[in-house]
């Protein structure tokens, strides 16, 4: 519903629209019903977003499920948005609270990844396990053991630690964008980080 797959029509609003900024496009939108505008916007982030979502649900259908939840929920609810905050931030809340509200259904555990060396090899980080382009985490001679025990660290971190550290390491957020993104301060986001780097260090320092 939501994604572009037109290459032509993709091209026309780029076109069209690569100078507004993302709040422009929204407000656009709101005040004069245009298209064009929200699919702009849809265009910008379907790709950086649905590999959000991709790697914190690990499923392809259910990525592409709450992708369209997300920008669902951006349409119905531009009305409410505030023209003097940012979009992006507010793009991943709702694309992360469509994501747990779907975990939570499903009674599962997301996935994430840090890019940190792991205690027992300085040389490996965990992000070359989980953070693959391609969903199949065994390359550079890792074993099965070895990735199975970092998935099962990893899905034991609290909730909220899982959600900062995938913000900021794999999104790209900065710190304040994802604070923003879920509702708290900038120096809880930064101890979140900060507490799961540790934990994930102790619990995979016999690892391999």
């Amino acid at each position: 519903m939501f994604r572009i797959t037109n290459e032509t029509t993709a091209l026309t609003i780029v076109n069209q629209w690569k100078n507004w900024t993302d709040e422009e496009l929204l407000l656009e939108y709101r005040y004069t019903g245009i298209r064009e505008a929200f699919e702009e916007l849809v265009y910008r982030y379907e790709r950086e977003l649905y590999n959000y979502l991709y790697r914190y649900l690990e499923n392809a259908d259910n990525a592409e499920d709450v992708f369209q939840k997300t920008f669902l929920a951006v349409l119905r609810g531009c009305n409410q948005f505030e023209a003097d905050r940012k979009f992006r931030p507010w793009l991943y809340k709702i694309a992360t609270n469509k994501a747990i509200d779907l975990l939570r259904q499903e009674k599962c555990f997301s996935l994430i990844s840090i890019d940190t060396p792991m205690a027992h090899d300085q040389d490996c980080c965990i992000a070359d396990i989980l953070a693959g382009d391609e969903p199949e985490p065994f390359e550079d001679g890792m074993s099965r053991e070895i990735v199975c025990k970092v998935h099962e660290a990893v899905a034991s971190l609290p909730e909220l630690m899982r959600q900062a550290v995938y913000m900021v390491y794999f999104q790209g957020l900065t710190y304040r964008e994802a604070a923003d993104a879920v509702g708290v301060s900038f120096s809880t986001v930064s101890t979140r980080v900060n507490r799961a780097i540790q934990k994930l260090n102790f619990l995979l320092k016999n690892v391999g």
